[in-house]
């Protein structure tokens, strides 16, 4: 008697069409059996987004972006993250995912507003002797000036582009003094100019969500500053594929996890707040400084 590997082989042989798709077994069906293909797979792409309801640059022609600044899309939101280590629990990519959702959500609220790529090499410690996050595989870090340099031209092509207000947004700490010192030195070389820069220090203010997760009952130890309860919580609505559940484990400063924290509290619901709060008070102080600041 034959094994039952040995009888599906054998049937395999037996049956060379067996398991084909018509236009497999028929040469002269294959062309029709493509077209069937390609109509199907067409017709359960996703729609494609309308232009006009677009805030990615990356997403938009140039006619496109053109035809926005025209309606009054002047303003371009700058969004830097980083590649950096967030513990053996969250991906490299944190800041990333993070600020591309966060700069979208605040163009939108803005409703004048395009999203610029995220910048995902920032610094992040010297790189000899490795020092910061560098001592963890996968970092990437550049020098302070370097980042700002990019900033700087990435604004200076906007400006010329014809955006009137330029917002940089930093998602992680050691962003926020090259960004503020970009939008200090433009501003001055600009003033007689129609375009500012705007350096936006509320989003990366945390305060008012550490102050609401401690009237959640959350403590400042659990909370952390790196990798704890609310950064994994700040990344779980955006993209909750990034956080592996069953590495979470709390952390020390200098200890070997590079957690400084405890994210094993972390949950969406969490998430959700921090990041309203932070959308929110960018929102605010955009809106703000683009009232106030003068320009010709």
């Amino acid at each position: 008697m034959l094994e039952d590997g040995m009888i599906q082989e054998d049937f395999a042989n037996q049956n060379p069409c067996r398991g084909q798709r018509p236009w497999e077994r028929e040469p002269g069906m294959r062309l029709a059996g493509i077209i069937f293909m390609a109509a199907l797979l067409w017709a359960q792409a996703p729609p494609a987004l309308e232009a006009q309801d677009a805030v990615s640059l990356e997403e938009l022609t140039w006619t496109e972006v053109r035809d926005a600044l025209a309606r009054g899309k002047t303003t371009v939101i700058i969004p830097t993250g980083g590649t950096e280590q967030n513990g053996p629990h969250m991906v490299l990519g944190k800041h990333n995912f993070r600020v591309k959702f966060t700069s979208g959500e605040i163009a939108r609220r803005l409703g004048d507003a395009l999203v610029a790529p995220v910048m995902a090499y920032v610094p992040e410690g010297s790189i000899n002797p490795p020092s910061g996050h560098m001592r963890f595989p996968g970092t990437i870090s550049i020098p302070e000036e370097y980042f700002a340099k990019v900033v700087e031209y990435a604004a200076r092509s906007f400006e010329v582009n014809g955006f009137r207000d330029i917002v940089l947004l930093g998602d992680s700490g050691p962003n926020q003094a090259p960004l503020k010192m970009v939008a200090g030195n433009l501003n001055r070389e600009w003033a007689s100019r129609a375009t500012r820069v705007h350096y936006i220090a509320a989003y990366y203010d945390d305060s008012r969500f550490v102050a609401w997760l401690k009237s959640q009952g959350v403590g400042g130890d659990a909370i952390g500053r790196h990798a704890g309860l609310s950064d994994t919580s700040l990344l779980l609505p955006v993209y909750p594929a990034g956080v592996r559940r069953d590495k979470l484990a709390p952390g020390n400063p200098g200890g070997a996890s590079g957690v400084v924290g405890d994210p094993r509290g972390a949950s969406a619901a969490f998430g959700e707040k921090g990041l309203s709060l932070a959308i929110t008070a960018a929102v605010d102080q955009i809106r703000e400084l683009r009232r106030r600041e003068p320009r010709r």
